[in-house]
This record gives structure tokens, C-alpha cells and sequence, in this order.
């Protein structure tokens, strides 16, 4: 819809005087997350219901004709098209915003689609954007390759080097984009630091916080403009749908993507809305227990003679490990990168093959790219979230043919341990 409310207070920011809105909830200010996680949306209907209804429906009858032409000039906040419009969407949308502490979310229909939307929404030809080297793959790819077409220019620095970001500032620098951690190294930027870099260039700052999610990591709070998800991941929490979204000011929301939504369509489906919307209520438990599995297994892993090296924040033997505990309520996140020992003299061909076969081996772990699942998955980034790089790209971004990537679900740690310990017990000498 053109207008979202504040998700924090219920203030009408960035709306018309005398507008009607949407009705809120009614909820007390100053809830708690976990709270606002079961609680925040939309009023029920006149049903009464307490789970959140679903509203398939492709269009909204109006009143009357003229009731309809302000509704779609946006002079009267109410449901009309769900290309940008529908209510469990908008339940979804106002719950996000609030476990983040934003003032309005817009959905989308994946997390590369809230990407797009991003670059749409603030970018023109002849701008430039300051983006982390060490970022998903299809990332890397949506602003290197497709963004170029259109006369938009990336630099790509490292993720953890602050001088390197403030050296790339540009007089056209528009926007300064995050991922923390990364996938799959698990690298954590400071924040606060990159904020404060992109204000003084006059850009606005991104932080993808999918790894994360609010349960564990609220960028706006160290001053992030914009945070952007994939609630395909730890949002939905068992992989059923795919979803994204961005959070931001009410402003931002209704100037910058609002308009871009309306002609372009990247809308999130009543259903997959509905979906994560019902997966936020469980999402604190699980980001906790999850992160708490993968610290066992990080733990365990280190003390393998098969694993070269762990990747994982929660360790003390990460290199940003003080500054992840500092903005991740202290907790490490549920994902574990680490690279099988053996390369020797076959170099990449005989990493790789290692890889696999530790991969190859499972017999519990789900071998997917998904993450963000209850149940634990695995992965090979280097052929799979990452596979469309080359070779020098994955190089430059730390991916190497020897590194797997494992996102902890539910599963008991010990029966991971044993999965694993299948195949590096196994490797070829």
C-alpha cells in the first residue's frame, strides 16, 4: 500500500494530514520483541480469530467509485490491488519492522527481489555504490553485472577493512551495502563504523541481515538506513516459501519503494506472506537454539585433524569475533564454514574433491543451498551459492574449493558430529 504506519509507535510519519489509515492492533507500547513477534499485524476481522486469517484474493471491492479513485491516489490508506496491497502481507510487514525496530517494511517476493528493489529504488545511471567483495554470489552478480547494464558503478572491497570503504567514497557514491556476517565466511563488518562513513558521504547504508535475522542483530540500532532479508531463511525457519523484504523509514518506504513496487510488481504472495508471518512467532527460540548447536559443532570442528580451519563468529578464534559478540546479542548465529584439510600437491581439483566427499557422506544432513532450516543443511559454495563467480572472484571474496558450508537446524549436535565424521574420518590420505 502507499502508507505504513509506524511499526515502532503507530505514528503516521510520511503520511497525508487527515489521511484514514488501516487500523492498528491496539498493543501497549514498549512490548518486548518476543512479544511483537505473536502479537503485532493487523486487527482481527469481525470473525474474531486469533491466528491471522489469509486473504487470497487478487482484488478489493470498493464502496463506491469515488471512494476507489482516492484509495488508488493514495489520499485514503485501504487495501485495493494485491500486487501492493493485501492484508496478510501488511500483518507481515509491520511484524518485521517491529522486531527490527523500523518504522515501516515493504515485502517482496525473495530475498534477491528486495535487492532489486533496493538498486531501483535508490540508484540512477551515474551512480555509484561501495559493496562488500565477500557478499552472496547472486549479489555480487545483480550489482556487477546487472546494475552495469544501466550505468550504475560498484566498487568491491572487503568486507572487514573500514579505510578500504571510506577510500572507495566517491562524489556520486549513493549507497554503501553489507552483508554481516557473510556467506558463507561468516565475516562481520562494524556497523556503526560504516554508518558513520556513509553519512558523512551524504550515501545511504544497506546491511543485509539474513545471517542473523532480528532475533539476534538489529543493524538500525548502530545505524544501518536500510536492512534487508530473505525471509526464505531463518524468518520462514523450516523452508517452505520464498520471501524478502526491506526495512527503513517510513519515508524512505513510501518515497523510494512504494512507487517502484506499484510498477514493477516484485510483490510477496498472500500465502508465502502468511507463511513467515506465522514463522516469526517461533523465531527467537529457534535462532537461539540453533546458535547454541552451532557453537557445539564450531567447537567440535576445531578440533578435528581433518578440518584445516573453522569460520564461525562465536569462536575466539574469529577474527571479528569481539565485534559479532558485541552486535549479535552474543550469540554466533547457526551457520559453520570450514575448509577440508588435504589439498597438498592437487591443489583445487583435490580440495574439491575432498569436499565432496566429506559432503557425500551424509547421511543426516540435507545437501542444499537453502539455509535457515530446522533442519541442518549442507553445502559445497564454491559450485553452488557461489558457482556462477569465476575462479578469481571467489578467490578475492576467501571462497575456496576446499570450504563447506553448514547451516545448523534442530538436529541433535552429536548426530551431526557423527554425519560429518563419516566422511572426514574417511578421506583419502
Amino acid at each position: 500500500m502507499a502508507s505504513r504506519a509506524d511499526a515502532k509507535t503507530g505514528n503516521e510519519t510520511g503520511s497525508k494530514p487527515g489521511m484514514k489509515r488501516i487500523p492498528r492492533v491496539g498493543l501497549p507500547e514498549g512490548l518486548h520483541p518476543d512479544t511483537l513477534a505473536v502479537r503485532e499485524g493487523l486487527p482481527p476481522s469481525a470473525w474474531g480469530e486469533n491466528s491471522e486469517a489469509l486473504f487470497l484474493t487478487s482484488s478489493f471491492v470498493q464502496p463506491d467509485a469515488a471512494t476507489a479513485a482516492a484509495r488508488f491516489a493514495n489520499e485514503e490508506e485501504a487495501f485495493t490491488y494485491s500486487r501492493f496491497s493485501n492484508p496478510t502481507v501488511t500483518m507481515f510487514e509491520r511484524r518485521l519492522a517491529a522486531l527490527e525496530g523500523a518504522q515501516a517494511c515493504i515485502a517482496t517476493a525473495s530475498g534477491m527481489s528486495a535487492i532489486l528493489l533496493l538498486g531501483m529504488g535508490l540508484l540512477a545511471a551515474g551512480d555509484h555504490v561501495i559493496c562488500s567483495r565477500s557478499m552472496f554470489g547472486s549479489t555480487l552478480m545483480l550489482f556487477g553485472r546487472e546494475f552495469a547494464k544501466f550505468g550504475v558503478e560498484t566498487s568491491f572491497v572487503s568486507q572487514t577493512d573500514v579505510d578500504e570503504w571510506r577510500r572507495a567514497v566517491k562524489p556520486n557514491t549513493k549507497l554503501l551495502f553489507a552483508e554481516s556476517p557473510t556467506n558463507p565466511l561468516t565475516e562481520v563488518c562494524d556497523i556503526r563504523a560504516l554508518s558513520l562513513i556513509a553519512k558523512e558521504a551524504g550515501a545511504w547504508f544497506a546491511v543485509d541481515n539474513c545471517f542473523c535475522s532480528p532475533a539476534l542483530q538489529r543493524p538500525i540500532e548502530h545505524g544501518a538506513d536500510i536492512v534487508v532479508h530473505s525471509g526464505t531463511k531463518y524468518l520462514d525457519g523450516q523452508g517452505r516459501v520464498i520471501a524478502g523484504a526491506l526495512c527503513a523509514s517510513e519515508q524512505l518506504v513510501n518515497e523510494r519503494f512504494v512507487p517502484v513496487m506499484r510498477s514493477a510488481g516484485m510483490s510477496l504472495s498472500p500465502f508465502n506472506a502468511w507463511v513467515v508471518l506465522k514463522g516469526l512467532e517461533t523465531l527467537s527460540i529457534r535462532m537461539r537454539a540453533q546458535s547454541e548447536r552451532a557453537l557445539a559443532l564450531a567447537t567440535w570442528l576445531e578440533a578435528q585433524p581433518q578440518v584445516e580451519r573453522v569460520f564461525y563468529p562465536g569462536l575466539a578464534s574469529h577474527p571479528q569475533h569481539a565485534l559479532a559478540m558485541a552486535q549479535q546479542a552474543g550469540c554466533g548465529g547457526a551457520v559453520v564454514s570450514f575448509i577440508v584439510a588435504g589439498q597438498g600437491p592437487g591443489g583445487p581439483a583435490l580440495a574439491r574433491s575432498n569436499a565432496f566427499h566429506v559432503i557425500d557422506q551424509t547421511q543426516v544432513c540435507s545437501i542444499t543451498a537453502n539455509l535457515g532450516d530446522t533442519k541442518t543443511t549442507v553445502t559445497h559454495p564454491a559450485s553452488t551459492s557461489h558457482g556462477r563467480l569465476s575462479e578469481v572472484q571467489r578467490q578475492a571474496a576467501g571462497i575456496t574449493q576446499g570450504m563447506i558450508r553448514l547451516a545448523m537446524g534442530l538436529d541433535a549436535v552429536q548426530d551431526i558430529q557423527a554425519d560429518l565424521l563419516r566422511g572426514l574420518s574417511t578421506l583419502p590420505t
